[in-house]
């Protein structure tokens, strides 16, 4: 009976570990506040701009036809991250 329990208890730590660690430890491309907020507005104005800075580059640009919350996000992260509005 303990060696099945045991086993278990080994079999549950395993699969803990292993979601545990195909959890990314941080956020990726595409993953954060301005994929989020500011999606209708890379379909319409970025389509095609890769995630290396060239399409929030494309967003700044046209920061005045964009959402509020698309600007909020602009504003509040990354590059934007305490700039004046």
């Amino acid at each position: 009976m303990k060696m099945i329990t045991g086993i278990a208890t080994a079999a549950l730590c395993a699969v803990t570990l292993a979601s545990a660690s195909a959890q990314p430890a941080g956020r990726g491309p595409g993953q954060g506040p301005v994929i989020t907020q500011c999606k209708a507005e890379l379909a319409k104005y970025c389509a095609g701009k890769a995630h290396d800075g060239t399409a929030r580059a494309c967003l700044e640009a046209n920061k005045a036809k964009v959402s509020a919350a698309c600007k909020t996000a602009l504003d509040t992260t990354g590059g934007g991250r305490g700039r004046k509005k």
